[in-house]
């Protein structure tokens, strides 16, 4: 336990759940699903259950120091790992992977998105503690990956060996990573039984990712260890500043997963969602007799199944003839599109912004 960590990763922005997220306030600072907490309180609690709270490090956009603080009381600010600017998971994992060597060489930590959603803690806890109890005495990268009830074409997919690991009995060795499928590919997939979403939650040790970038992507490593006395010092954030722009656009599966040998899955199932738009976090909330989830006040609903609102309390709505729609007030943006074209959320956050700036989006 004393050398486990948490690394949270809250730098992106969210746009398809947009307008309620903005790049002022992306989703993971949001209370989502009206819980009474926001999705990285959430996460950072999560992990309180398997890490020391003083082990948890949140990597995000330097414009989202402050907010952390606000929402993690507990985080002081040398456990945010801020980036000037963003180039994907890979450098955020770099970054996190040389913090936490330099204040313990036998680092082992598990790497997670701030905004997904877990309903059984219990298990969630329970298979990252044997993660990390693998990775702790073995150099190998492990990933979460979870059993499918779908055929998802949102979600990453994960095609596994059927041998148990030489390293644990509930692992799998990586045959493939494969990104989004499209529905024919994806109910292939799910028919053969080798595969399991890619929740892109990570495990192992420090040794063993920065290893994996000394050669998979010895640019990048090359240019991170050039500064290992800055890391835990007061030149850390100025170092971080003059070296990222040099960092590839990479997400970690591409960087190194995809290459490194080593690379094991440990299926699990603790009710997982990436909450990775609109219609997932309609399948979280429970509806009404015609379909119809969300919130606000005052809402009538005439002729209308299967819609997904999010209204003011303030404000009133009258939704007429709508099925499978997203309704979605916030502020002085209003989005009204059907469900099943969710996923052109991020260009019409494009368009706003290229028809009227930053303000709106």
């Amino acid at each position: 336990m004393e050398h486990n960590y948490a690394v949270i990763m809250a730098g992106g922005v969210g746009s398809r759940f947009w307008p309620t997220s903005t790049s002022h306030k992306p989703k993971q600072f949001l209370d989502i699903l009206g819980s009474g907490e926001t999705l990285l309180q959430q996460t950072f609690r999560r992990m309180k259950t398997v890490v020391p709270g003083d082990h948890i490090y949140v990597v995000t956009h330097a414009d989202y120091a402050e907010i952390c603080l606000e929402q993690l009381p507990e985080l002081n600010r040398e456990r945010i790992l801020a980036e000037p600017t963003r180039r994907n998971t890979a450098p955020c994992v770099a970054y996190a992977g040389f913090v936490l060597k330099k204040r313990d060489p036998l680092a082992n930590f598990v790497v997670t998105p701030a905004d997904h959603l877990v309903s059984n803690e219990a298990e969630f806890s329970a298979r990252l503690n044997s993660a990390l109890a693998t990775t702790a005495k073995h150099n190998v990268l492990m990933t979460l990956g979870m059993t499918p009830v779908r055929p998802e074409t949102g979600y990453g997919y994960i095609q596994f060996r059927s041998e148990r690991s030489e390293f644990a009995e509930d692992v799998h060795p990586v045959k493939t990573f494969t990104e989004k499928p499209n529905l024919e590919m994806a109910e292939q997939f799910i028919a053969t039984g080798e595969f399991l979403w890619n929740a892109g939650i990570f495990v192992w040790n420090a040794n063993a990712i920065l290893s994996a970038f000394e050669k998979h992507m010895p640019e990048m490593y090359s240019v991170f260890n050039s500064g290992w006395e800055h890391f835990g010092s007061e030149s850390e954030s100025e170092f971080i500043e003059s070296i990222y722009g040099e960092c590839p656009n990479e997400s970690i599966d591409y960087g190194i997963l995809e290459k490194a040998k080593q690379v094991l899955v440990m299926p699990a199932e603790f009710g997982w969602s990436d909450l990775g738009s609109w219609g997932a976090v309609h399948e979280q909330r429970t509806a009404d007799s015609k379909g119809n989830t969300g919130s606000g006040k005052t809402v009538l609903s005439y002729d209308a199944t299967g819609n997904t609102y999010l209204i003011p309390d303030s404000m009133v709505a009258i939704v007429d003839g709508l099925e499978d729609y997203i309704v979605i007030l916030s502020e002085n943006r209003l989005l009204v599109c059907p469900r099943s074209k969710e996923q052109e959320i991020k260009q019409f956050v494009n368009d706003i912004k290229m028809l009227r700036g930053e303000d709106f989006v």
